[in-house]
């Protein structure tokens, strides 16, 4: 008896192990309720994730809080004047773009546009990222060429295509607005407007901006009816097939790494190095920052200049490893060809699988954050 129960023991793990490493992956229920099964016991009970050697991933993790103590009454004072800031239109040159006019709370403080329209309306360069969890980056922008949220905040001012704002007027300029006053002075000490004061109401506003608990944030904490089986699917080709977890990983989904991904357009009018920008390094040609995945569904389009529309076609660019540049005679030896990052190759997923990780991306959603604007100073 033990010899046979150890025999149907040994055949079943089998059975997991094809179900769960193999190519074959099945739907009946027994497969679907192994899933729930496993994934239901704390994730360090989970499958091992499908990574590239040397890659050093965090598993998935629920939604942390701000790192801001709003139970600190300065800290809470400087935070209600960068909120105030950051939907006031008179930072602008022309009186009429707001911060929030590119990162709409409505839209998950994103804007939903390819490129954002600024000053004159004239595009940006690229696709306004979303502000949800800002503070979990080490660099910011696309190329992370900003080092802090205090030196971000000045970029978008400044720009002769958003904001257009000289800094040398913009104190001047707030200082006439008397209303300001008393903001200033429970925030700092004294009415005394700066721009550093500026940027720092806003850096220290934007790190209150989390995105809220998802569903998978609810299984996590133990809601094992959270999930459906489409998204639970989808949870476990994330980890191992799509090979997802390479550069989304962690609590936010992001490695917070720089990647090539094929989307530089070398040699077009649309032609962005990235990263390379910055460092002026040959590796980092066409690397870009890994967004977070938390509402990556609610704030396309996607990527760095907004070129997706839908998923779908997302995850199609994905299954078949992301376009590559062509190399046109001459550019054999070129030092700026873009190379795709050796992460970035094709997955092969069934239709059905792609709609699964979708599915399991949608669980990823939260509702916006609920955001009261009061009236602005006079």
């Amino acid at each position: 008896m033990n010899k046979v129960l150890l025999g149907l023991s040994f055949l079943f793990s089998c059975l997991l192990f094809i179900s769960f490493k193999g190519s074959n992956w099945n739907t009946d229920e027994l497969t679907l309720a192994s899933l729930r099964k496993i994934y239901s016991k704390p994730s360090r009970y989970w499958p091992k994730p499908n990574v590239d050697k040397g890659i050093a991933f965090q598993e998935l993790a629920v939604v942390q809080p701000s790192p801001i103590n709003l139970s600190n009454d300065s800290i809470k004072k400087v935070v209600e004047l960068g909120k105030l800031l950051f939907f006031d239109t008179r930072l602008s040159g022309s009186n009429q773009i707001s911060c929030a006019t590119c990162h709409n709370p409505a839209l998950h403080w994103a804007d939903g546009k390819e490129v954002s329209i600024g000053n004159e309306q004239l595009p940006n360069i690229r696709n306004a990222p979303s502000l949800e969890n800002v503070w979990i980056y080490n660099s910011f922008f696309w190329d992370g060429r900003a080092k802090s949220l205090i030196e971000q905040a000045k970029g978008p001012i400044t720009a002769h295509n958003e904001m257009n704002q000289d800094l040398k007027l913009l104190p001047r300029k707030l200082s006439k607005i008397k209303g300001y006053d008393t903001h200033f002075i429970e925030a700092f000490g004294t009415s005394q407007i700066t721009n550093q004061r500026i940027f720092e109401s806003l850096a220290t506003f934007q790190q209150t901006i989390v995105s809220q608990e998802t569903n998978f944030d609810k299984f996590l904490n133990g809601d094992k009816a959270a999930l459906t089986d489409q998204q639970l699917l989808g949870l476990h080709l994330f980890r191992t097939k799509a090979r997802c977890m390479n550069c989304h990983n962690g609590a936010y989904f992001t490695d917070k790494e720089f990647h090539n991904i094929g989307l530089t357009e070398y040699g077009t009018k649309n032609e962005d190095l990235g990263l390379y920008n910055i460092t002026k390094n040959t590796r980092d040609v066409g690397k870009f920052k890994t967004p977070g995945l938390r509402n990556v569904t609610k704030t396309g389009p996607w990527f760095h200049r907004g070129s997706v529309k839908n998923m779908d076609s997302l995850m199609v660019l994905y299954n078949m490893g992301m376009p590559e540049h062509e190399i046109k005679p001459g550019q054999e030896n070129d030092p700026l060809l873009p190379k795709n990052d050796k992460l970035v190759r094709g997955i092969m997923l069934t239709i059905r699988e792609r709609k699964a990780l979708i599915a399991f991306l949608e669980a990823l959603s939260s509702p916006p954050m609920d955001i009261a604007i009061e009236q602005l100073p006079k």
